[in-house]
């Protein structure tokens, strides 16, 4: 292959690890048996790799005596706690497909998922912020839904408690759940996790034990990660973020996991490192910028960090100079992908140059190949933009139930276009330049307009919309929504807003509104957003 083109491979070293998640952690029951495996600040909860691995497999009988079988897909709608781990692990133990629900949801967003995975079984908090889960789970109509279980709360008719499912498996249950762990591949699907849709309709990435697994294991490398390490999870678990990059880059390199709070929250995220003398910590950069603007950030000592993982979205240059220089994460890497790929494709290295680890994403990981295609598809020569591709062990294996989509996204040669305008240098670092996509990222979280439109279209007042992303100092990114209303009606923002509320998570709902009364459109009738986007910036002074 031509050196000069933009087309990199990863190193083929060391093999991938051709083992489920459920054996992962068998395996590191016996590695490192009584080291601390998972530590919930915020419960008061401290389990070692033994007491988590006997944990998953009472659980996991539990889940078979409810008569859940391997391929089922279960749902975990919860913030972060030590049950959401539990789950993750007691699932993969017997091959039940866990679907990630992002605690921001509405029943809109529920029960479309939930029924279009067919959920048998969901875990859930009782409530969460201003999210009441018994009730919208309560009020969705989903016919597969058979096991409604609830993490701590009252019980209450129709649900299960999560604390009492282990004593429910019989030895007749954890003998099955031994066979039924030395029978699964680890090519099988194992995750669900629904991504924003470009059509409208969020598409359920179904990824395997081999895809997210090695990606944990290489993310972990990639920092040093081990034995005695502790990482500071203080992103969602129902995300990549969270359970692969945090989770199983934990169970495959013997670092503990520590949940610093439910929901993220800077002071308690640095009580927790400085408690449990982290040596890694996870954030979007909006989440280093809340640590380091604590008013009391000078009273927690932070000396035991040394790694750590920025991404979700570009990070100023000022940003990342205060979290090595104030936060003493000197090894501070940078990652990007995106959950069809489990997520990552390319992360920086401890030891490249600041310049390299700000202004670039780094270099492709092992076992990946990824290039830069122009709109014809040829390669593109170093530095030239194109849209970037991945093929290799973390392509998802496609959208649940979804051919046509899946079909879209990764191409006949296995290769997953992922919508991002991509640069390659001659060192072999990647930088990212732009978007296929209409997507909006807002202080991590991926946003396709589409989906809000959609949503939007059902009020009956509105005749047409159009949403884009503007700047935003603090989030990167927020959302701006004109609307042409029906003749003769009108309307407020704030009855737009309680349109929203309770029905899509409140990051979707936008920030600034405006009632108008034609889009700007090119000659052949098309919407210019990037002009309603220049004229917002304009008229915003952003």
């Amino acid at each position: 292959m031509d050196r000069e083109l933009s087309w990199v491979n990863g190193a083929n070293e060391p093999p991938l690890l051709d083992i489920t998640i459920g054996q992962a952690l068998d395996r590191a029951a016996e590695q490192w048996g009584e080291a601390d495996a998972l530590v919930s600040v915020a419960q008061g909860l401290r389990w070692s790799w033994r007491e988590l691995a006997q944990r998953a497999d009472d659980l996991a009988a539990g889940f078979l005596a409810l008569g859940l079988e391997r391929g089922d897909r279960i749902g975990i709608w919860s913030p972060n706690c030590a049950e959401w781990a539990l789950t993750q692990f007691a699932a993969a133990k017997i091959g039940l497909i866990l679907t990630t629900i992002n605690p921001a949801y509405r029943t809109a967003e529920l029960e479309f998922m939930a029924g279009k995975v067919g959920l048998r079984a969901v875990v859930a908090a009782e409530r969460f912020k201003t999210s009441d889960y018994v009730a919208m789970l309560e009020a969705v109509n989903v016919p597969s839904l058979e096991h409604r279980i609830s993490i701590g709360g009252s019980t209450r008719p129709g649900w299960l408690a999560f604390d009492g499912l282990p004593l429910l498996g019989s030895e007749h249950h954890r003998d099955r759940a031994r066979e039924i762990g030395a029978e699964l591949d680890c090519r099988d699907p194992i995750n669900i996790q629904f991504t924003s849709g470009t059509t409208g309709l969020p598409k359920g990435a179904t990824l395997s034990h081999r895809n997210i697994l090695n990606n944990g294991w290489f993310v972990g490398r990639t920092q040093q990660l081990g034995p005695g390490d502790r990482i500071c999870v203080a992103v969602p678990l129902y995300h990549c973020f969270g359970m692969v990059m945090g989770n199983l880059a934990a169970v495959s390199c013997g670092a503990a996991m520590v949940y610093p709070s439910l929901g993220f929250d800077a002071e308690a995220t640095l009580a927790a490192i400085a408690q449990e003398r982290c040596t890694a910590l996870y954030g979007v950069p909006t989440m280093f910028i809340a640590q380091l603007d604590c008013p009391r950030f000078d009273a927690y000592d932070l000396t035991s960090l040394r790694t750590g993982i920025m991404a979700g979205s570009p990070c100023p240059i000022e940003v990342m100079k205060q979290v090595i220089g104030r936060m003493h994460i000197t090894d501070i890497t940078i990652a990007y992908g995106m959950t069809e790929t489990s997520p990552v494709s390319f992360q920086s290295a401890i030891d490249d140059p600041l310049e390299k680890r700000v202004s670039t994403i780094g270099r492709v990981q092992p076992h990946l190949e990824v290039k830069i295609v122009d709109a014809e598809g040829s390669i593109t020569p170093r530095g030239v933009p194109g849209e970037l591709c991945t093929r290799g062990y973390s392509v998802m294996l496609g959208y649940w139930d979804d051919p046509e989509h899946s079909a879209e996204a990764i191409d006949a040669e296995g290769w997953m276009h992922t919508g991002d305008i991509g640069t390659i240098d001659e060192q072999g670092y990647a930088s990212i330049v732009g978007r296929i996509k209409d997507m909006v990222i807002r202080g991590g979280e991926n946003i396709y307009p589409r989906e809000i439109e959609e949503f939007l279209y059902a009020h009956p007042k509105i005749t047409d919309i159009q949403v884009v992303g503007v700047p935003d100092q603090r989030m990167g990114e927020d959302l701006c929504a004109w609307i042409r209303l029906a003749p003769g009606e009108t309307c407020t923002e704030e009855e737009i807003r309680h349109f929203c509320q309770d029905r899509i998570a409140h990051h979707k709902v936008p920030r600034y509104i405006r009632f108008v009364d034609e889009f700007p459109l090119t000659a052949s009738g098309k919407v210019q957003k990037f002009v309603i986007r220049d004229r917002m910036i304009r008229e915003l002074g952003l």
